[in-house]
């Protein structure tokens, strides 16, 4: 008879998100520059902690990403459960922002990974129009967002903000968020998308 695995240990699943975060913040602000030494100081563990989670760079870097991904999908349900869709989608845009700006930001490192043979983006745009899916489920139940959108539309649309949101100002993107949440809510005028004005 076999052992069942040990689950980690809740202070090793600590260590491992916190390294993951401060692993995204490192390779977004310094590329393939940051060092892995300085990354576990950061997060205030032991190189040989990050190296027995993750052993070699592009390893590092493929979960920093998926986990700044997962970190946004997952935020959904429980926005959905406490509040109206609107506040809802309003306060899960900052999350999709984060995960854009982070993205970005990783970009040469997310090269690498792609190098090495690794698809971080195999599986990130179904997650994120699941996220926006659920979203717009929850909006048209409670009336509070337009039922003729589509996920994808909706992605385009925040990816169109994120892309603004990185080029302009920092003071630009509360009305940018404005904006989007006056397309995707209920008052808004319901054309079908495409429809040449």
């Amino acid at each position: 008879m076999t052992t069942p695995p040990r689950r980690p240990r809740s202070d090793a699943l600590q260590n491992r998100a916190r390294l993951l975060e401060v692993a995204a913040r490192a390779f977004a602000e310094e590329g393939l520059d940051a060092a892995p030494a300085a990354i576990a100081r950061r997060a205030g563990v032991g190189v040989g902690t990050l190296y027995r989670h993750f052993p070699t760079r592009e390893e590092l870097v493929h979960a920093a990403y998926r986990h700044q991904l997962a970190r946004a999908c997952e935020s959904v349900a429980d926005l959905v459960d406490r509040y109206p869709a609107a506040e809802a989608t309003r306060a899960w845009t900052a999350h999709f922002l984060d995960y854009a700006a982070a993205k970005s930001g990783m970009s040469a490192a997310l090269d690498a990974v792609i190098a090495s043979g690794a698809d971080p983006f195999a599986d990130s745009h179904a997650l994120l129009a699941g996220a926006v899916g659920t979203l717009l489920d929850a909006g048209a139940r409670d009336g509070t967002l337009r039922t003729d959108l589509t996920p994808d539309v909706v992605l385009l649309f925040m990816g169109g903000v994120a892309y603004s949101v990185r080029h302009g100002t920092p003071a630009q993107a509360g009305p940018l968020v404005d904006l989007l949440m006056a397309a995707l809510t209920k008052d808004a005028p319901a054309r079908p998308v495409g429809e040449e004005g």
